[in-house]
């Protein structure tokens, strides 16, 4: 039976009577780059933020992708380069659109009694965020209209609602740009929710999100993928990124013998399709107006997941939503428990992954006022977040070779909280 540890925060020193002021922020960190540290320094120098928060994605990741290397990792890379909390993003949250990836991260962040929010966005205007988000709520129902409208049509989810924000005049965010769409999800989660987060906004600088090249010291996560699953730790990638992070690649790789990526995941996911039944693929969370006849078709003729994905992709299903839907059928995610989870109005725990000196302050101030239960590690308490989480970190460990794969897996179970 696997034993879970409820966080308890004990200290030698004394506390003052002011209480600190917490920043979220809202991550992936695959990997942490030096975008990610100027992200980190503006946001805390922006909010007046004494602790920054991450809330973080686990093993699979809003694109619907393997995180490159573990969250272990990654959260350790950003304690040593600037985070002082970071906490995992639920699975069920995790590989979502954006309105559920931000309800997920924002209700996690208010349970914490974070007070801010700093996002990048290509934007950087938090005023356009509000209006827009102000203008959605006068002209919704037109809104709703349209867009099912468009979809009705044949067009992808972010094209007919890109089309449906033009239609009620919302200009003042350009709803084409993925880390604006991001925000705007983020803003709308803090107003629907009446959360007590404020939202500041800093623009993004010198790459953009899906840049495939590195181009300067600030780069793309994508970019900085690429690179290293081309070559490895170059010169050019290493511009990239603090010490800190270089560090984690290299111990993960060390630990784990590979960098994770869809293409090695291919064979368990063909297994996937291959023996669930149509009915079974129905019912997988993300499948819809009969995408599962397609995917059936595709499967018996791909021999790559690139291939699958094209023969799969359609102008209704764009990549990064098929990307999310294999994940699901990897996980064999059900409808019904995705929903169980994603439709309540709150977080049921938080998965503490490490904190520094300043975070552990910052929890001792507020321990008696957080009423969600703070693990640091996996637990068999019946709830069905956590049990979701234990299994797509099963899958993304499956393909180490088997000694690496315990000895990595049962960091979810045994290994101390990171503090750094």
């Amino acid at each position: 039976m696997h034993i879970s540890i409820f966080v308890t925060i004990n200290y030698d020193y004394t506390i003052g009577d002011e209480r600190m002021k917490a920043c979220g922020v809202i991550v992936e960190y695959n990997p942490f780059h030096k975008g990610h540290l100027y992200h980190l320094q503006k946001a805390r120098s922006l909010t007046n933020a004494d602790c920054m928060v991450a809330v973080m994605s686990g093993p699979f990741l809003q694109r619907g992708e393997p995180a490159i290397i573990d969250k272990f990792h990654r959260a350790k890379a950003a304690l040593q380069s600037g985070a002082d909390i970071v906490i995992e993003l639920p699975h069920a949250f995790a590989v979502q659109s954006s309105e559920l990836f931000a309800k997920g991260a924002l209700l996690s962040l208010d349970a914490l009694q974070v007070q801010k929010v700093c996002f990048g966005s290509e934007s950087g205007q938090i005023d356009r965020f509000i209006k827009s988000y102000e203008r959605l709520k006068r002209h919704e129902s037109t809104f709703t209209d349209v867009l099912r409208s468009y979809l009705h049509k044949g067009y992808s989810y972010p094209e007919a609602s890109n089309y449906a924000y033009k239609t009620i005049g919302m200009d003042d965010v350009d709803m084409i740009q993925p880390n604006n769409i991001l925000g705007f999800s983020y803003v709308r989660t803090i107003f629907d929710y009446k959360l007590t987060i404020k939202p500041y906004t800093i623009k993004r600088i010198a790459s953009g999100y899906h840049d495939a090249h590195i181009a300067s010291d600030i780069a793309s996560a994508t970019s900085i993928r690429n690179e290293l699953l081309r070559n490895g730790m170059s010169e050019q990638l290493k511009k990239t990124m603090p010490q800190a992070t270089l560090n984690e690649l290299q111990t993960y790789k060390r630990k784990a013998t590979r960098w994770h990526t869809w293409e090695q995941y291919f064979p368990l996911l063909r297994h996937q399709m291959m023996t669930m039944t149509t009915g079974e693929l129905r019912n997988i969370h993300g499948v819809t107006e009969g995408i599962e006849f397609r995917i059936q078709e595709a499967i018996t003729k791909a021999t790559s997941f690139d291939e699958l994905l094209n023969n799969v992709k359609t102008k209704r299903y764009t990549q990064t939503r098929l990307q999310r839907l294999f994940v699901h059928i990897l996980l064999n995610n059900k409808k019904a428990t995705i929903a169980h989870i994603t439709n309540r109005p709150y977080i049921t725990n938080i998965r503490l992954l490490g904190m520094t000196s300043v975070g552990q302050r910052y929890l001792r101030q507020r321990k008696k006022s957080i009423h969600v239960p703070i693990w640091t590690q996996l637990n068999k308490a019946n709830e069905v977040a956590l049990a979701v989480d234990e299994k797509a970190m099963n899958v993304y460990y499956s393909i180490l070779p088997p000694e690496r794969r315990n000895a990595l897996r049962s960091q979810e179970f045994t290994r101390p909280i990171i503090i750094v």
